[in-house]
C-alpha cells in the first residue's frame, strides 16, 4: 500500500506518493508563475485548488494506481503562507475522510531533511536549508532537529528572487542568476571582488540579507554589469551560509552536511559547501534536485516515517499552523 503525500506550503501544489517500503516516487506538481510582482497567497491557493484534481489523477495514471492503493495520507501542516497550507489541508482531509486511511500531518521544514537522508544515506547531519522562506542551519539533539542559526529578516532564496525581480527576471530568480554569475566568471576567470563588495550576511550563528540585496542593487543602479553583481552576490551569500554550517559542524562534533531547499539546487553552493568539507575531512550531500525543491514526495516520506512510529493526527487537529518551527517536531521515528 502506498502513503501519499500533499505539498503546499507556497508557490507549488505537489502531489507525491512512497511505498510500503518507504520508497519514493517522483511527484506530480504545478507552480504558479505570476508575469510580475511576487507569489500572492490567495492567488497561490486558488491556483493550487484549480489544479488540483488534474495533479492527483496524473500522479495515479503515472503509477499505474487508484484512489484504493492509498494507505495513508499526508500533508504539509506548517510552515508556510496561510491560504496554501489551508488547500493542501483541506484536499488531505477529504481523501483521508472518503478513503477511510489515517491522516498525517507533517512539518515541512523535516520533510526537506528526511527525504535528504533517505536519498542521500547520510546518518546524522547538520543540514544547511536554504529556500525561498527559509534559512536556517539544523541539528539533530536530545530528539528533535534544534536550530543553531538562521536568517534574521528574509530567506535567502526570497532575496535572490526580489533581485532579479528588479532586473525585470521573471520567477524564480535564481536559476537565472546562477546562469548570469556563470557567464561572468566564463568571460572574466581573474574576476576580483574589487568595485563589487557587498556586506557581509553573517550575524554571529545567523544571517541577513535585506541589507545584501540593498547593496546589490545599488551596484546595479551605479552601472556595475548585472552578470557581475550576480557573482558577487552569490559568493557573499552562499560564502556567509557555509561560514555558519562550518560552525555548525564544529559545535555539534558532526561530520556530515547535508544541504535542502530550493536553493540546495545551485550548483555554486554545492561546491562550495562540497570544498569545504574536503577541508574539514567531513562529507558534503546533496539530494537530486527534484528532491531540493517542494515536492510531495518528501511529505510522503515524513508521513510514512511518522505513521510507522505510530503517530497519525486526528481531524480535530489537523489545523494549519503557519508559523510552525523546525525544532517543535518531535523526530519519533530515529
Amino acid at each position: 500500500m502506498w502513503t501519499l503525500g500533499i505539498e503546499s506550503t507556497a508557490h507549488t501544489l505537489s502531489f507525491g506518493l512512497v511505498d510500503e517500503n518507504g520508497i519514493p516516487f517522483p511527484s506530480s506538481s504545478a507552480t504558479i508563475r505570476p508575469e510580475k510582482g511576487g507569489i500572492h497567497p490567495r492567488e497561490a491557493a486558488d491556483h493550487h485548488k484549480d489544479c488540483a484534481a488534474e495533479l492527483l489523477k496524473n500522479l495515479l495514471d503515472n503509477n499505474q494506481l487508484s484512489a484504493d492503493d492509498i494507505s495513508a495520507v499526508s500533508y504539509s501542516q506548517g510552515p508556510g503562507l496561510g491560504p496554501c497550507l489551508r488547500i493542501g489541508a483541506a484536499i488531505a482531509r477529504g481523501l483521508s475522510a472518503k478513503l477511510n486511511t489515517p491522516l498525517i500531518g507533517v512539518n515541512h521544514c523535516v520533510a526537506h531533511i528526511e527525504i535528504g537522508r533517505q536519498q542521500c544515506g547520510c546518518e546524522d547531519p547538520v543540514l544547511l536549508y536554504v529556500s525561498g522562506g527559509n534559512t536556517q542551519v539544523i541539528a539533530r539533539l536530545e530528539g528533535k532537529y534544534r536550530v543553531l542559526g538562521e536568517t534574521l529578516d528574509i530567506g535567502i532564496g526570497n532575496m535572490l528572487d526580489k533581485f532579479a525581480r528588479a532586473q525585470g527576471i521573471p520567477f524564480p530568480g535564481g536559476p537565472v542568476i546562477e546562469k548570469l554569475a556563470a557567464n561572468w566568471l566564463a568571460e572574466n576567470p581573474e574576476c576580483n571582488m574589487d568595485g563589487l563588495e557587498l556586506p557581509y550576511a553573517v550575524r554571529g550563528m545567523d544571517l541577513a540579507f535585506s541589507g545584501v540585496l540593498t547593496a546589490a542593487l545599488r551596484l546595479v543602479a551605479n552601472g556595475k554589469p548585472l552578470e557581475a553583481v550576480c557573482w558577487s552576490l552569490q559568493e557573499h551569500v552562499f560564502s556567509a551560509c557555509v561560514e555558519v554550517a562550518e560552525r555548525a559542524l564544529a559545535h555539534t562534533g558532526k561530520s556530515e552536511l547535508l544541504l535542502g531547499g530550493g536553493v540546495a539546487c545551485n550548483d555554486r553552493l554545492r561546491t562550495m559547501c562540497k570544498l569545504m568539507c574536503i577541508e574539514r575531512e567531513s562529507f558534503s550531500y546533496a539530494p537530486p534536485k527534484m528532491y531540493c525543491i517542494d515536492n510531495g514526495t518528501m511529505i510522503a516520506m515524513l508521513g510514512w516515517l511518522e505513521l510507522g512510529a505510530g503517530r497519525i493526527t486526528e481531524f480535530e487537529a489537523s489545523a494549519i499552523d503557519q508559523y510552525l518551527r523546525t525544532d517543535q517536531t518531535p523526530i519519533i521515528w530515529a
